[in-house]
């Protein structure tokens, strides 16, 4: 079985490739394989900077649907994006195509992004009855400030590259090939001196607390059955207000709250009922 993930070395550049057509998914194999890499990565003199970019046409656009339902394997993705985090050395995540749910969470653990032009990024997991479970109500806030946060995540509807660089989600953008433009933003960084930028160091970001209350009135009136986009909210009013743990173990908690909903097998339920639909409508067509 081919590998989902390549390690190689272009300089002092370690170039982490995940290569899972066709979304490239962050199954178990790529969850565990983009752990490894990071871990080797860290552990080379000779690197000073890591790069994660995708082969095909998109960046990693989510988790994979063959999952669910499923146990979750170790490591899970909350693990991944803490370790990725972490490391003492600067980390790039180069976006084309699209970034959703954990892929745009496996980005915002990486100290720097660029993305390509035409590229959308977004974190949708209310849409199947979640929140984002990996970081990504605590991370985005500090990054895009809390309305712009809570619009992304209770909506779940994606942004385009540009306004991803305007709120500070994004560094930079590119057109052409990743990884060529990759190589070359990580030669600026290296110029520059940069180093490890992590998101979740930064401050909580300042919210005005009735601001919460609002969007919480909004959801029961418009959606008064709804359940996850409430523990959306919560979730990034934690992120406003606690240390990074802290708000990572109470995301966690209401990301576990969203798994025991019936809401939540329902929307599942019928995210793959529409899939195979649209399958079905492709071989007859």
């Amino acid at each position: 079985m081919t590998s989902p993930m390549q390690l190689s070395r272009e300089g002092r550049v370690a170039l982490i490739l995940v290569d899972n057509p066709p979304v490239n998914a962050l199954g178990h194999a790529v969850r565990s394989g983009l752990l490894e890499a990071f871990a080797q990565a860290e552990a080379d003199p000779s690197v000073e900077l890591v790069m994660l970019y995708c082969a095909g046409k998109t960046f990693i656009a989510g988790a994979d649907i063959r999952e669910f339902g499923q146990p979750p394997q170790a490591p899970i993705l909350p693990e991944l994006t803490l370790a990725i985090e972490d490391s003492a050395k600067p980390s790039l995540a180069v976006l084309h195509g699209t970034a959703l749910g954990g892929g745009l969470e496996v980005a915002l653990a990486c100290h720097y992004r660029i993305a390509h032009r035409d590229a959308r990024v977004g974190l949708p997991e209310v849409r199947l009855g979640l929140l984002p479970g990996a970081g990504g109500t605590q991370r985005l806030p500090r990054l895009t400030g809390v309305e712009k946060a809570l619009e992304m995540i209770v909506s779940g509807v994606p942004i385009d590259a540009a306004e991803a660089q305007r709120c500070g989600i994004v560094d930079g953008l590119f057109d052409g090939d990743p990884l060529d433009a990759g190589l070359a933003f990580a030669a600026r960084l290296l110029a520059g001196g940069a180093g490890s930028r992590r998101t979740g160091q930064l401050a909580p970001p300042p919210a005005d607390a009735g601001l919460f209350d609002t969007w919480r009135e909004r959801i029961r009136r418009e959606q008064p059955d709804a359940f996850a986009p409430l523990r959306c909210i919560a979730a990034v009013e934690a992120a406003a207000c606690l240390p990074l743990a802290d708000g990572l173990r109470r995301e966690r908690a209401l990301f576990l709250e969203c798994m025991q909903s019936p809401q939540r097998e329902e929307l599942v339920r019928r995210f793959f009922a529409e899939r195979e639909a649209a399958r079905a409508n492709r071989t007859t067509d």
